[in-house]
């Protein structure tokens, strides 16, 4: 088990609009919810001294503008009146959203700072998202976007009809996983699809992305930003709010063979490397979660993780989800907010905010009763991936 189980904790959670297009730039966007962090956590900006994000464009080819673009470091050290001397600071370029959540924990618990900020700001582009616009195929793209698949879209369209001969499941499967999604958004006043409700019918009737991927199975990007303070334990419960203290935590770091496309062989092997370290951190188990908040830029990976990360055998998942056990009221709640496909694709911050709303009480319509232990996991298992376990009690 970690040493520094239940020595911090996320005492702050903190939402800008989430919007397709917002009225204001990104560096706005994620002041006001850094802002709104920092307030929630009952402190003010000049007792913020640690400051972490992970700043990635969401595509390739995206813009890399600061404050347009992306929100990094300097900009919020340029923009926010925060401690006269801050005394750490990261940017991660590698893994997923928890990846400097971490890092913000190692330096807490080695005294590097007291208060620490962390966020992550999404830019919606106009146009078409993430579409190919270079007439040059470099790299690895050259053996794939000459015939038409240059999108991540398509490799997980791939993975997911490989699943589907595989085990023998089906879209009116995956449209439970979907609906209910849609069906906690409405109870999350933050989601974008807070009042757009989406029947089983309407899953079924979407549009194509990339067959057996339709409209619906894809994440909604946003423009927008979610920020978390972090500090010790001993300081969080002198705070405003119930502490979500950091039990555990993972990061996918298992060796795997070049591959040009996503293709399933590896989500099990990549999954459980993330999970054994989860686990085996916090000293909790699957069994133990009361709710799980596993990323879903693409809805079939939600299956994916369920298995790999050791809540149903493989190849089981499509037949776990169904029958309400992953509703509000069922065995094991699944994306209680509504997760990127309904909420907005925030790269697993949303996750991990609804994971320390819910063993702090505070998730209002969407609260699973009792909840003392949850995931939030991120990234695909097919390739990356982080994540945390909070709890209630240290």
């Amino acid at each position: 088990m970690w040493t520094g189980r239940g020595k911090t904790a996320i005492v702050g959670v903190g939402y800008s609009a989430l919007t397709r297009h917002a009225q204001k730039p990104l560096g706005l966007l994620a002041l006001d919810a850094c802002r709104a962090a920092i307030a929630d956590a009952g402190l003010e900006p000049e007792q913020i001294d640690g400051l972490a994000t992970y700043p990635d464009a969401p595509f390739f080819g995206a813009g890399n503008r600061d404050g347009e673009d992306i929100v990094s470091v300097a900009y919020l050290l340029n923009h926010l009146p925060l401690a006269p001397d801050i005394r750490w600071y990261a940017q991660i370029e590698t893994g997923m959203i928890a990846s400097p959540v971490i890092e913000a924990v190692h330096a807490l618990l080695a005294g590097a700072c007291t208060y620490a900020l962390v966020w992550r700001a999404l830019h919606q582009p106009r146009g078409r998202y993430g579409a190919w616009s270079s007439s040059q195929a470099t790299g690895e793209a050259q053996f794939t976007a000459p015939y038409g698949c240059a999108a991540i879209f398509q490799w997980h369209a791939m993975a997911w009809q490989r699943y589907m001969h595989r085990y023998g499941a089906t879209r009116e499967h995956l449209a439970t996983l979907v609906v209910n999604s849609r069906r906690n958004a409405n109870r999350n006043p933050r989601a974008f699809f807070y009042t757009t409700p989406l029947t089983r019918e309407d899953y079924l009737s979407a549009r194509w992305i990339a067959e057996p991927l339709c409209l619906f199975d894809c994440d909604i990007p946003v423009e927008g930003c979610v920020a978390l303070v972090l500090t010790t334990a001993d300081r969080a419960r002198d705070l405003r709010n119930p502490p979500a203290y950091i039990a555990g935590y993972g990061q996918n770091t298992s060796r795997r063979r070049t591959l040009l496309h996503y293709a399933l062989d590896d989500y099990m092997a990549c999954g459980a490397s993330l999970a054994r370290k989860l686990w085996s951190s916090s000293g909790l188990g699957p069994q133990d979660m009361d709710a799980a908040q596993l990323y879903d830029g693409f809805s079939p990976s939600v299956l994916y993780w369920l298995e790999a990360a050791g809540f149903c055998p493989e190849g089981e998942a499509y037949a776990f989800i169904q029958d309400g056990r992953i509703a509000l009221e069922g065995e094991l709640p699944v994306n209680t907010f509504g997760g990127s496909l309904s909420e907005g694709r925030l790269h697993g911050m949303g996750h991990i905010a609804e994971a320390v709303f819910q063993v702090t009480g505070r998730a209002q319509q969407r609260q699973v009763p009792g909840a003392a232990a949850v995931c939030a996991i991120d990234g695909s298992p097919m390739l990356r991936g982080s994540g945390l376990v909070v709890t209630r009690d240290p």
